[in-house]
């Protein structure tokens, strides 16, 4: 080898070694990062059984909220349960109004749409992911509220109200993916089931939605937990009311909203502050947990 080419080898050998150093460092970074936020999340959180000495059980199961209770009178009180509530309901509502039509929109874009269809609709989707939640939580607090209240009764700040608007967020999120897994399908499935005689719709509804279930399964946890996480926009029109919902139509208050709210009115380490950071251990855990659920159901997205 001369000199020259040996030249060129240490050039291609340190310009590969930069590369590798530089994809690894990210990598390391993203991963020093999460588990800063996780460490330092749980810590704070964990303040409030550890230091404060609040019951865990009573934490999780009880629905009187009072953190400036004195103790001589039974206080504080920190119970989480409406709040938690709120935000089960307010999710779950999310995705039943939200969850049909992405995967109808996502079937009509993949498998029935003319490309003048597709590009409408993907741009739209596209433009639904985008917009900021301020415009959401606006937008359902000048139109979404008086609507309710004209159309349903009840105030209008409601259940109802926050489970639109969150739909509405989280529609382009499960569309998006039972999409992408529609188009991930191999061809070989939608020939062997026309082979067979089977027409367009039995093909979707019978073979092409069951090989794609994995994907649209995961598309709907991933809504979910975006869903479960929001705050500012569902804190725009929920009514933010600390009390078990007992109508669709009545006002609640989600663990989001509640920490957003009170955060300014508490002192750093008192315990008012802890039982926020707490809730807000709850938030991580919970995204964990859907996480986890995302990729156990990614794992039967290959097709047999």
């Amino acid at each position: 080898m001369n000199v020259a080419k040996l030249g060129r080898w240490l050039a291609k050998l340190r310009k590969e070694t930069a590369g590798r150093i530089l994809v690894y460092g990210c990598a390391a970074l993203v991963i020093l990062i999460t588990l800063a936020i996780v460490v330092f999340v749980a810590r704070q959180g964990l303040t409030t059984f550890v230091v404060d000495k609040i019951s865990v059980f009573k934490f999780l199961f009880s629905s009187e909220w009072n953190p400036e209770l004195p103790a001589s009178q039974g206080g504080p009180l920190l119970g989480s349960l409406t709040m938690s509530i709120g935000s089960l309901l307010t999710s779950g509502l999310a995705v039943l109004l939200a969850a049909p039509t992405a995967i109808i929109a996502a079937v009509f874009l993949v498998e029935i749409a003319p490309s003048w269809g597709r590009q409408v609709l993907q741009p739209a989707i596209e433009l639904l992911a985008g917009i900021p939640s301020v415009v959401y939580g606006y937008t359902g607090l000048v139109v979404l509220v008086p609507l309710v209240r004209e159309r349903f009764g009840g105030m209008g700040f409601s259940l109802l109200a926050g489970g639109i608007v969150l739909g509405i967020m989280i529609l382009p999120t499960i569309a998006s993916l039972s999409a992408d897994s529609l188009r991930a399908l191999p061809s070989s499935l939608k020939e062997a089931a026309y082979a067979l005689g089977s027409t367009r719709w039995q093909t979707i509804r019978l073979v092409l939605l069951p090989a794609a279930k994995p994907g649209i399964l995961t598309g709907i946890i991933l809504g979910l937990a975006r869903a479960f996480g929001e705050a500012l926009a569902v804190q725009m029109v929920i009514g933010n009311v600390r009390h078990i919902p007992h109508s669709i139509l009545d006002p609640v208050i989600t663990l989001t909203s509640a920490i957003t709210l009170d955060m300014g009115y508490t002192v750093s380490g008192s315990t008012w502050n802890n039982a926020l950071w707490s809730m807000s251990l709850m938030l991580l855990v919970m995204t964990c947990i859907f996480i986890l659920l995302a990729r156990m159901a990614a794992k039967g997205r290959e097709v047999r």
